[in-house]
């Protein structure tokens, strides 16, 4: 994989390994785009812990912000960086599925 693909997927994997984020994330799937202070009504977490969720979350391409009206800022999910650390694990997956079928027939036989 390129070293750049590589470098999205682990900024993903950093971004999913926290259980608030995922709730962000999830929230987000569930209602579509809002603002921190709609996610903070929505989940057992302050508001000034979502808006750092968010520019982590942000920072991994997971969501967009979008500026609305008065000042208000709506965050969108955006699936592209999830696909490239779905490659990733494929490519992993493949890279393990022959040493362990190799290991596999070891055993067996």
């Amino acid at each position: 994989m390129r070293p750049e693909l590589e470098a999205t997927a682990e900024r993903v994997f950093v971004a999913l390994a926290d259980p608030s984020r995922r709730s962000v994330l999830a929230a987000l799937a569930a209602h579509g785009p809002s603002t921190a202070t709609d996610l903070a009504d929505r989940l057992p977490i302050t508001r000034q812990a979502i808006a750092k969720h968010l520019a982590l979350l942000a920072d991994a391409g997971l969501v967009i912000p979008e500026p609305g009206e008065r000042r208000r800022v709506r965050y969108r999910l955006d699936s592209a960086p999830m696909q490239v650390a779905q490659q990733f694990l494929a490519a992993l997956s493949r890279d393990w599925d022959g040493p362990l079928d190799a290991l596999r027939r070891h055993l067996d036989g």
